[in-house]
């Protein structure tokens, strides 16, 4: 058994790695820490934990995170990058949610999140976590792993996860601007409140947001290798999880001859090794109610003859396919275990 901690464990993504990670049959969640709630009992914060936790949250600088041989950092941007040296100094495997160590160019990610970047040696170092559009990313993982180096996985983000599974096996085929509309559930902003997500604010309501400045744009853009051609617009809709992302691609000249029959095959070529991508029948979309709770993803695939488009759409859930379920498969992967270890569950069919 591998001694894990949860730096944020009391945010949303980290109470879904606790839930996780407590039915992991290799891991022993020996810390969760939380700055805010330190000193209570999880099972206070979330009843759900009743019976499965007597852990209590301890703040982030608990001497028993270095006691782990992995920490999940389920913390907002700029968290990992001033811990994450510390933990690997101390032969501690890290495997971090946030937008710290996702993209590769320094000043990049200190245009779009508008902080400096204090520990940008990592960033050639860390191995970036979407297993199915990056598994050479995972392989490099699990041999530095193999070796006894300690090793840093930056997890791909919700949008940039289900944008880029929708995307990915029809961009060869695509020319100039790619249009993504995704839309997620509230959970995605965080358990902390605001005006845009407070509950008077965002029942009956569907608002687009970070219009033409979302910070996962750069992600998207380095996942599928299209710089300066994505228009991306995330919008927030009135549900608690699910996210939902529908790329336009214009095709090239050369593909106009496809057929949907033709897409649908390399789509199911490029995750026929999955166990989390299903690549839905002809005719059938995805939905968000048929993936929540899991770390599965749903893509469907259309053709617009008549402007010669490709439609792809995928549906995760932005808390366990697009955070927790994702981190914990990119951990499977690392330590060499089956991807699905403590995944497989299926989604509510009501």
């Amino acid at each position: 058994m591998l001694k894990v901690g949860i730096i944020g464990a009391a945010g949303y993504a980290g109470a879904e790695l606790m839930r996780i990670v407590l039915r992991h049959p290799e891991f022993d969640l020996h810390v969760a820490t939380s700055n805010s709630d330190a000193g209570t009992p999880v099972a206070h914060l979330y009843p759900a934990f009743q019976g499965a936790t007597d852990l209590a949250f301890s703040r982030h600088d608990d001497p028993a995170v270095y006691e782990c041989d992995l920490v999940f950092m389920a913390t907002p941007h700029t968290v990992a990058m001033k811990s994450a040296p510390s933990f690997l100094e101390h032969g501690i495997t890290v495997i971090d949610l946030s937008a710290d160590y996702r993209l590769r160019n320094k000043d990049v990610f200190e245009a779009w999140y508008k902080v400096e970047h204090t520990s940008p040696e990592l960033l050639e170092r860390a191995c970036f976590g979407q297993p199915e559009t990056h598994p050479e990313e995972m392989a490099r993982a699990a041999a530095e792993y193999a070796a006894g180096k300690a090793v840093l996985v930056a997890c791909a983000g919700c949008y940039p996860t289900a944008t880029s599974l929708a995307a990915a096996p029809g961009v060869p085929f695509s020319q100039g601007v790619i249009v993504v509309d995704a839309i997620s559930g509230v959970t995605g902003a965080g358990r902390t409140a605001n005006g845009r997500t407070h509950f008077c604010s965002a029942n009956e309501n569907f608002e687009a947001y970070g219009v033409g400045s979302h910070r996962h744009t750069p992600e998207i853009e380095q996942i599928l290798g299209i710089e300066g051609r994505l228009v991306f617009t995330p919008h927030l809709a009135p549900a608690s999880r699910g996210l939902l992302s529908t790329v336009t691609l214009q095709l090239t000249e050369e593909a106009r001859g496809m057929d949907l029959g033709d897409f649908r095959r390399r789509y199911e070529e490029a995750y026929a090794a999955s166990p989390f991508v299903t690549v839905l029948p002809e005719g059938q979309q995805p939905k968000t109610s048929s993936v929540v709770g899991t770390n599965r993803a749903h893509v469907g695939v259309a053709l617009n003859p008549t402007t010669n488009c490709l439609i792809a759409t995928c549906a995760i859930d932005n808390i366990v396919k697009g955070a927790a379920g994702q981190a914990v498969q990119c951990a499977n992967l690392v330590l060499g275990l089956a991807p699905d270890t403590a995944l497989t569950l299926v989604a509510n069919p009501s």
